[in-house]
């Protein structure tokens, strides 16, 4: 199937294409050929999207909540409907294996259908006061929202923040990333033909310091959530700090895996190796420092090694591809200068360690015995590469899991039921995997401490962060 869809900006109610506006050319990751040149949001498109969100403010938070969870059930169903085409879409600007975008794309509908339900259980509450006084506690959609999200996700995470805002009665200006706008416009095709207003939604696209300088400056917006790097994300909060702004904030990691000796072996090689490469590794909660207890150390990285031999690389269309090619030209160098560096240091190259002749691939890649001066024990990789360590003790092993500014996810197998408690209590992250990899839910809290920024998208908690509080006392 070709990539053919209609680029622009999505503002007031109407699709705004070239006409003069600056662009930015769309690549195949897989190929490294052009594929359209995106339209990039003016000053004056900006000023029009801001205000029109306003206008969209008074009108939908007026929305009766079931009125609002009955559209918000259509854009899901649209985006099932839509699934395939989507999907195509995903994968040939992103890079990604089909199967993985089909699941990326649906978990969009997934976030949608839950939001829909959970903004009909927001419940306020009363306070026990004297008779013939009332004391109300209520929740209130926050008001308008800029929100941006990163490439590697493009669709579920423009999506778990769109569902949210607009289930909690916030408007929104997203502000998708520019290597994947064919996607990303898709979805918003699907929030259009679903119902939702043309100043409630809107997407725009542009150079990323300019729409955000300029979005979150605006008086009008009163909510800023992000998804992206550590330097990104507190440039962002310096930005939203003049106008204390509320935010939400997913940063970046670098998860560890604790391999206890007690754990099924044959389990832990198998799931660790095959979600280490689930997106070529560019997955902020990507499984890549595994610290393994001695017992066990040899026969799971020579496991682990064999598992990634395995692995097939190739354009993310092509039946049988497993991991498809890094989503830009910057990824490749860079996952190349931190394996060098590894290596120079004393870690050893047992597979991978490459790039492709064409597009931007580079081969899935294992290290062991990474000595701690290597850079890529500090900095997280972002890419298909997994850090072997040994350790003998928990505390040791708490300690390595641990020592980074950062706390999104961690991860640790065992058998042992009170190893798993106190592990689950002393890994300092805001998301603990436990003989499992699957800890992105649309039911559950997804976020971080530490670096790792603070808020939470997903569940009940993330809805939350579109609402504010107030207390309301009648004598």
């Amino acid at each position: 199937m070709s990539y053919s869809i209609d680029l622009g900006l999505y503002i007031d109610g109407s699709w705004r294409t070239g006409e003069g506006r600056d662009t930015h050319s769309v690549i195949n990751p897989a190929t490294g050929e052009a594929l359209a040149e995106l339209p990039l949001a003016t000053a004056a498109d900006l000023d029009e999207a801001l205000a029109a969100t306003a206008t969209g403010f008074a009108n939908w938070r007026a929305v009766d909540v079931n009125a609002r969870a009955a559209i918000l059930h259509k854009v899901a169903n649209h985006i099932r409907e839509r699934a395939e085409t989507i999907a195509v879409l995903l994968t040939t600007e992103q890079g990604k294996p089909l199967a993985e975008a089909r699941t990326e794309v649906l978990s969009c509908a997934a976030q949608f259908d839950y939001f829909a339900e959970e903004a009909k259980r927001s419940y306020g509450r009363v306070l026990v006061r004297p008779t013939g006084q009332r004391a109300l506690v209520l929740k209130q959609p926050v008001g308008p929202v800029a929100a941006f999200s990163p490439w590697n996700f493009p669709v579920n995470l423009m999506c778990k923040k769109m569902a949210a805002a607009l289930a909690a009665g916030c408007p929104i200006i997203a502000k998708p990333p520019e290597e994947t706008p064919g996607s990303t416009s898709a979805i918003m095709q699907c929030v259009i033909d679903g119902g939702v207003p043309g100043n409630v939604a809107q997407l725009v696209y542009g150079v990323p310091d300019m729409v955000s300088r300029h979005l979150i400056a605006s008086p009008i917006i009163r909510k800023v959530s992000f998804t992206g790097s550590v330097p990104v994300g507190k440039h962002l909060l310096k930005l939203a700090a003049d106008g204390v702004k509320r935010t939400t904030m997913e940063l970046g990691g670098h998860a560890p895996v604790l391999i206890f000796d007690d754990c099924d072996l044959e389990k832990a090689i198998s799931l660790s190796a095959t979600t280490k490469f689930r997106n070529a590794g560019q997955v902020c909660i990507s499984p890549t420092r595994f610290y393994v207890q001695e017992g066990v150390y040899d026969r799971f990285v020579a496991g682990f090694a064999a598992h990634t031999k395995q692995i097939q690389v190739g354009n993310g269309l092509d039946v049988g591809t497993d991991m498809g090619p890094l989503a830009n030209a910057r990824r490749p160098s860079a996952i190349a200068a931190l394996v060098e560096d590894a290596t120079s240091k004393g870690a050893n190259l047992l597979t991978g360690g490459s790039r492709g002749n064409h597009g931007f691939f580079f081969t899935p890649t294992v290290l062991s015995d990474v000595p701690m001066s290597a850079k890529v024990m500090d900095d997280e990789p972002f890419g298909p590469v997994a850090l072997m360590r040994p350790f003998k003790t928990f505390d040791e092993a708490i300690e390595q899991a641990n020592r980074l500014p950062f706390g999104l996810a961690a991860y640790a197998f065992t058998e042992n039921a009170r190893q798993a408690n106190l592990v689950a209590d002393a890994l300092d992250t805001g998301m603990v995997g436990l003989n499992s990899f699957v800890i992105s839910m649309p039911d559950a809290p997804f976020g971080g401490v530490k670096e790792s920024g603070f808020g939470s998208e997903g569940g009940p908690e993330g809805l939350d962060s579109y609402y504010v509080t107030k207390a309301v006392h009648q004598y």
